[in-house]
């Protein structure tokens, strides 16, 4: 699978100079990037997510070079910050990104000179993509009606970030917080276990989680499978269902 690090060239040093720039400013410009990110990757099936914001994951199969580039002129025409991609492509996610990231690490650093830097592996035959979809059993009786919205938050936070430890170093995938109880993981093909993962989190943390499995060409259709098998879960009351 194809997958793209988008970093907005240095970012730090601009937001305190020439003197530091009001949060709720750089909280609006970030949301604004992200939806402009989300929108033209949305436009070949597939996903973004924002992670730290000024640094974005995103797969990308079917986005070519020419698309990273138009993206690239659009976020410069549209805000006072630039846009630089690294790309990699590999059936295991954490794989891919990695190799994204260090093609541009090799470009600069995110905080120098570096402007608009394109680099690393672009692929036309990529393979089917499987997406899980996590979320938190009854989170709304469990924790949003029984417990602070602080405290709630801190709780499902807690056992994402252990679901997507997991994920990670068991089978290089990588899981994302996506709101509300909800994580998504992309993963490589004939990743399995699911319960496994579920019953080690929640020995972790104390948070119950079930997932529904798609797979499909593009990360839209793999998680929209996805998507249908946790609601099959939830009708079910099974913990791993996939489609």
């Amino acid at each position: 699978m194809q997958w793209t690090l988008f970093q907005l060239d240095d970012y730090g040093p601009w937001t305190t100079t020439p003197h530091p720039r009001r949060e709720m400013d750089l909280q609006t410009l970030q949301s604004r990037v992200y939806a402009t990110l989300a929108t033209a990757v949305d436009s070949v099936d597939g996903y973004v997510f924002p992670t730290r914001w000024d640094n974005l994951l995103a797969v990308t199969n079917g986005l070519d070079r020419e698309g990273h580039e138009r993206l690239q002129t659009r976020v410069r025409n549209r805000f006072p910050v630039t846009l630089s991609c690294g790309v990699g492509i590999d059936e295991t996610p954490a794989t891919a990104i990695a190799d994204a990231t260090a093609a541009l690490q090799d470009a600069g650093s995110a905080q120098g000179d570096r402007r608009e830097a394109l680099r690393g592996s672009f692929g036309d035959d990529t393979g089917d993509l499987t997406v899980a979809h996590f979320d938190v059993v009854d989170a709304t009786g469990t924790y949003t009606d029984r417990h602070d919205a602080y405290t709630a938050h801190r709780t499902i936070r807690r056992g994402c970030d252990a679901l997507a430890d997991e994920m990670h170093e068991r089978h290089g995938a990588l899981t994302f917080f996506v709101g509300g109880d909800n994580a998504i993981a992309v993963c490589p093909p004939g990743t399995t276990d699911f319960s496994v993962t579920i019953d080690r989190v929640q020995e972790l943390t104390g948070t119950h989680w079930r997932v529904g499995v798609g797979h499909g060409a593009t990360a839209r259709e793999a998680g929209g499978a996805a998507k249908v098998a946790l609601e099959t879960g939830r009708e079910r009351a099974e913990a791993v269902v996939e489609a």
